[in-house]
């Protein structure tokens, strides 16, 4: 596929450069960490911004609502939306990026006519309901249990890192429907309506001080059978879609904002006088390689999903090399700022805030969305062919 850059992909890139030069400013500075409501009402601001400019879902297709966007399209809004300083996708995450793809590629048409244009104009927060206390790197070994009582499920179960799900409307939910199934088996991918009776939420802070993740305990929830995504006992399938989604094209602006970061990095060095270390330089630019490198993959993947419709096993290969780079370059960051570093806010003219708190925010990454343990796993049995560990 040629990803080289059109000219209606400049003459796009014009348009939302302008759009975005007055849309920023305006939306104004996000709100404090721990005042939830104005959060959501700012996340989803954002998105109902993008949703009357036309930029909302921008891969999407357009009978869905989104803009149905060209690969080197797509390429052009994470570009334009980093260097802009664009507002954090935040609540609209688990709809935007893998919840609405995984209904797109997997759900009935009757739950794409409800969530898909409610998920585009932020009038919807969904969460994700995957992880329990026993099942997080082993996802199959889940034991919230989904039992069939006429037209609906009756689930019992205990989530955990679940984002967001204090604030959401619709958790994506795996449950086991076939308790006596092979494990990897016998679990359905569910729409729960998070105002059901039976949830109990109790948030989970974090090292940031935020409680984006919560514990989420269900007590005989009834989630109506329509609500299924797929077949029943067909959930691990499903899961893997939207697993895809989640490890591939989801971290593309956070990339290009890794590589934009990276060149302040270089100033930061020059303000606080280490530019002229032959080894930083040296370290500096080997950073710099892999960033340019895992742009390169970065479009690999989104020219594999526009030929499928869903990204392939390679997201296993981005997500790895991403978050792990993540976690050296604003390393590298700490320790440019030296002992302003162990300030949570901006010292002078360094922005300890910025660089610390992203610091922080990469040690969980390399656990979300699967560990890496777990991509390297998959990259070597799924991509590569070796054969599996023995048991």
């Amino acid at each position: 596929m040629d990803l080289r850059y059109s000219e209606a992909d400049e003459q796009l890139r014009a348009e939302l450069r302008a759009w975005l030069a007055e849309a920023v400013p305006a939306h104004g500075a996000p709100p404090p960490r721990d005042d939830w409501p104005a959060r959501r009402a700012y996340d989803t601001g954002w998105q109902q911004r993008l949703h009357s400019a036309g930029y909302a879902g921008i891969n999407w297709p357009a009978e869905f609502g989104g803009r149905a966007a060209s690969a080197t399209g797509e390429l052009v809004y994470y570009e334009e939306m980093a260097r802009a300083g664009a507002p954090y996708i935040g609540h609209n995450f688990v709809g935007i990026r893998h919840g609405g793809p995984t209904l797109i590629a997997e759900g009935s048409d009757a739950q794409k006519r409800r969530h898909l244009p409610r998920i585009l104009r932020g009038e919807e927060v969904w969460c994700q309901g995957f992880s329990e206390p026993g099942a997080g790197s082993d996802l199959a070994a889940l034991q919230t249990s989904a039992v069939r009582d006429g037209d609906c499920y009756v689930v019992n179960g205990h989530k955990t890192w679940t984002s967001f799900a204090h604030t959401a409307d619709y958790c994506e939910l795996l449950a086991r429907t076939d308790p006596n199934a092979p494990k990897h088996r016998g679990i359905s991918w569910l729409i729960m309506p998070m105002d059901l009776p039976g949830i109990e939420i109790r948030p989970l802070p974090t090292l940031l001080g935020e409680s984006d993740f919560s514990e989420v305990f269900l007590s005989d929830v009834r989630v109506p059978v329509e609500n299924r995504v797929g077949a029943e006992n067909d959930g691990w399938r499903v899961m893997n879609v939207t697993l895809r989604f989640e490890r591939g094209s989801a971290w593309a602006s956070d990339i290009f904002e890794l590589r934009e970061f990276l060149s302040e990095l270089a100033g930061l060095a020059r303000q606080r006088g280490g530019w002229e270390n032959p080894a930083l330089r040296r370290e500096a630019g080997h950073l710099a390689a892999e960033a340019d490198a895992l742009w390169a993959l970065m479009k690999w993947q989104l020219a594999e999903a526009v030929k499928t419709g869903v990204p392939g096993v390679g997201g296993s290969a981005l997500k790895l090399a991403f978050t792990e780079l993540n976690q050296r370059v604003y390393e590298l960051g700490v320790r440019l700022l030296g002992r302003a570093g162990l300030a949570r806010e901006d010292i002078g003219a360094l922005p300890c805030a910025r660089i610390v708190d992203k610091f922080l925010n990469t040690l969980s990454l390399t656990i979300a969305a699967g560990t890496s343990q777990i991509q390297r796993n998959i990259i070597a049995e799924r991509s590569l062919g070796m054969p599996r560990e023995p048991r």
